[in-house]
């Protein structure tokens, strides 16, 4: 990362050319391989949760260590903070204005709405956390509890066995899944910088300048820091509760100055055509530069994120059934997620089709930022909602900085709990890197969103033998836990609950 901070800085113009085409050639080839990947990872974990081994208990029989709200308000600001509270707002004005092209006939009116809004429920809904909240937790939990250490490489222990401790395969895992997971985190960082000093300028006279987005990003670092010094059970747990409450007044009192029957309305129109709609939009393969730009950008930024998610789930999930985590990892947050996007991209659409161009006409003139300031200046008290909006986005951010730079910190060790120095050190310079992206301009964290995408392709493998592991270490949880009858003795176990020394001779 540091390289490629560096070689933006030098070269902005040559690299973001490699960056596009390196995009472009990962599209192309791994993105059939990951909308498959993740469909394949949701549907296996619904089964495995609604089945007999929904009742394993993972990581020992210890009490969970958070409460359920506490727990399921971590797990939801992790990943919701990477882009939710703009993308929010921009994402179902976007393809409201521009239908998906396979609905390129539903365009407007109350059927495109849904329609738009469904394609948002598909991008940050259920695929976008079980990549990260289920079958790669499940298997980093087992792989603990049996020595394996808390790191990207446990992912394929099941497969490799003890051997994946000290092969190269091992450490490429961890270099790869690290590498992506800073890249996922540092460029919304520079983006919200962007986005922060947009809204200040127009709302509040500030300079849009570099001065003031450098500002925001070291402010927002800072906060993240103590956070992280405080300790996972003080600093994320009190961030991520803190926003949970800031959030949802920010949902009500934008939903209550605009139309809640609206937003209602659409928000069941919108599941209707979710659940009719959801393969087709899950697995649309037609126009590739559209494609490019929205599905595969977002599944490969989620992939991206989902080895150091499992890594932080596990840590946090201890003591829980597989069927609590899916429910708390992957269908709590989901709904929350999409509660959050018909909140303010619904509004954004209810003001659209009151007064044509309101949203639209900003959003095509200024891009995302605009969006999200346009609805609150269609709405009164633009000022604190504005403020209002940007505090959420910087909790919601610093609480991802803190659980991401818990996740490296521990990757980066082989064995115990990294110290809070450790943990403040990736923090601040994944901070101080997207400070130095923003003197590149939007080139630089242009390229950096790109270069999320690229990231993402050996991560893409990491994550895929949990695909068919998972079932077999469950099965052998459940028959230690009593839950189903031991094999017969014809039997074999699943490879990475065999002792090693059957397994190299």
């Amino acid at each position: 990362m540091t390289v490629f901070v560096l070689c933006a800085l030098l070269a902005p113009g040559p690299v973001g050319t490699a960056v596009d085409t390196a995009f472009t050639w990962s599209a192309r080839w791994f993105g059939a391989y990951w909308q498959l990947l993740m469909l394949a990872t949701f549907l296996v974990i619904t089964v495995l949760a609604f089945s007999r081994y929904g009742r394993v208990r993972m990581g020992g029989d210890e009490a969970p260590a958070f409460g359920r709200f506490t727990w399921i308000a971590m797990i939801t600001t992790t990943l919701l903070a990477a882009g939710g509270v703009f993308w929010a707002a921009a994402e179902p004005i976007a393809h409201y204005a521009s239908a998906p092209p396979q609905y390129a006939d539903r365009a407007g009116g109350a059927d495109g709405a849904a329609v738009a809004m469904a394609q948002s429920f598909v991008h940050w809904g259920f695929i976008g956390w079980a990549v990260g909240g289920s079958l790669a937790t499940l298997v980093m939990m087992r792989g603990v509890q049996k020595g394996m250490p808390l790191r990207p490489r446990t992912l394929l222990w099941p497969i490799m066995g003890e051997r994946v401790r000290t092969h190269w395969i091992g450490t490429v895992a961890d270099v790869s899944c690290v590498l992506a997971v800073v890249a996922g985190t540092v460029g919304p960082i520079g983006f919200l910088g962007l986005q922060i000093s947009y809204i200040g300028s127009e709302l509040f006279g500030l300079p849009d300048t570099y001065a003031v987005q450098a500002m925001v990003i070291l402010g927002l670092t800072a906060v993240a820091a103590v956070s992280v010094l405080s300790g996972v059970h003080r600093g994320i747990q009190l961030l991520s509760r803190a926003n949970v409450w800031v959030a949802l007044l920010l949902i009500t009192a934008i939903v209550g100055m605009a139309s809640l029957p609206f937003v209602l309305d659409l928000f069941v129109r919108s599941s209707v055509v979710h659940a009719r709609e959801f393969l087709p939009m899950a697995l649309y393969r037609g126009d590739e530069q559209w494609l490019g730009y929205w599905t595969l950008f977002f599944f490969g930024w989620f992939l991206g994120f989902g080895p150091m998610m499992a890594i932080f789930f596990a840590r946090i999930s201890r003591g829980r059934t597989v069927r609590d985590i899916y429910v708390g990892a992957t269908v709590v947050p989901s709904v929350v997620t999409m509660v959050w996007f018909t909140a303010l991209g619904g509004t954004g659409i209810w003001l659209e089709q009151r007064d044509p161009g309101a949203i639209t006409g900003p959003y095509a003139e200024d891009g995302l930022p605009a969006a999200a300031l346009s609805i609150l200046e269609a709405l009164p008290m633009t000022a604190l909602l504005g403020g209002l909006m940007v505090l959420v986005a910087l909790i919601f951010l610093a609480s991802t900085l803190d659980s991401m730079s818990y996740a490296i910190s521990v990757s980066s060790m082989h064995e115990g709990e990294p110290s809070g120095l450790v943990r403040a050190f990736w923090c601040v310079g994944m901070g101080l890197a997207a400070v130095a992206l923003l003197m590149v301009g939007e080139g630089g964290a242009q390229a950096l969103q790109s270069f999320i995408v690229v990231t993402a392709v050996p991560v893409g493998l990491v994550m895929l033998p949990a695909v068919w592991t998972t079932p077999g270490l469950l099965r052998a949880m459940a028959v230690e836990q009593g839950i189903v009858a031991p094999p017969s003795r014809g039997g074999a176990a699943p490879v990475a609950e065999r002792p090693v020394e059957e397994l190299v001779g």
